[in-house]
């Protein structure tokens, strides 16, 4: 289960996620519309991971974020930003695709061994809701590569232009709409 604070966000994270795709060279430029999110449970219960999807410049990105609350060593090029929570103070934010925690998420979903977080709502220390997912993740059999071999690496592409192939794909769907947006090969 994730919990989701009523907290305020300095900056908040669509203002985050749009400076840090600023300076990516495969993002394009234009402004930003958040399509859904959802977020996977650390088995530890450290770190956060939240996925969001979007659309920029008529393009589908994927962008998988970790939460953290120290800075994750020898992962600088890869920090996303950082902001303050109202309650539970800094946060470091990180590309999930680099992030071990957020991969190995990724992986066990691609296994059957995860499947997407609840969401509770909390306030002032004690529960006080639930809110659905605003995107569904589905686990479903892709290709067989013949071989009868895999390497179990996790494709977690940012841009959604084709879809990731392998023997296991995770499909999003949100309003209408769906995609594959991870693999397991």
């Amino acid at each position: 289960m994730a919990i989701i604070y009523d907290a305020t966000l300095t900056p908040d994270k669509p203002t985050l996620i749009g400076s840090w795709l600023d300076g990516r060279p495969w993002a394009g430029e234009g402004p930003d519309e958040v399509l859904g999110a959802y977020r996977f449970d650390d088995p530890k219960g450290e770190v956060g991971v939240e996925v969001f999807l979007l659309r920029r410049a008529g393009r589908l990105f994927h962008l998988p974020l970790t939460y953290r609350g120290a800075p994750l060593p020898d992962h600088e090029e890869h920090l996303v930003g950082t902001l303050e929570h109202s309650v539970l103070g800094p946060r470091w934010v990180y590309d999930g695709t680099a992030d071990e925690v957020a991969l190995d998420c990724f992986r066990r979903a691609l296994n059957g061994e995860q499947e997407q977080a609840e969401l509770e709502i909390w306030k002032d220390g004690r529960r006080v809701g639930q809110r659905p997912q605003q995107v569904l993740i589905t686990r479903e059999p892709g290709e067989d590569p013949g071989t009868g071999e895999t390497d179990g690496r996790v494709q977690l592409p940012h841009v959604l232009e084709s879809e990731p192939r392998g023997r296991w794909r995770l499909r999003a769907r949100w309003d209408g709409q769906e995609t594959v947006v991870a693999a397991l090969s």
